[in-house]
């Protein structure tokens, strides 16, 4: 299988997109995020993301790279996950308070 990569249009960020980016940066950890949601988020952050082996999904965002599991067969992100997805994004620039 060849990766792919796939840089979509970006949107302005809507509300679903602050509720999930508000998700992510809540104390406790959240433990109802669904991991399309977090790619739509990237998406409308301008991110790029490509396909990487298995269900890895590479992700480049403001020139900081990470790459993530996208959890199966379940739809949410657990919360070792999620505390990833936050240091990545606050080391790519995003803070919640700024959106």
């Amino acid at each position: 299988m060849v990766p792919y990569q796939y840089k979509q249009k970006r949107e302005s960020m809507n509300k679903k997109h602050r509720i999930v980016l508000e998700k992510i940066f809540k104390t406790p950890v959240a433990s109802d995020v669904r991991w399309n949601d977090i790619e739509k988020l990237f998406i409308a952050l301008d991110a790029e993301i490509s396909e990487g082996s298995g269900s890895r999904v590479r992700v480049v965002l403001n020139g900081v790279k990470a790459v993530f599991h996208r959890p199966h067969p379940q739809k949410t992100t657990d919360k070792g996950a999620l505390v990833s997805v936050r240091k990545f994004l606050m080391n790519a620039g995003i803070i919640n308070d700024e959106i």
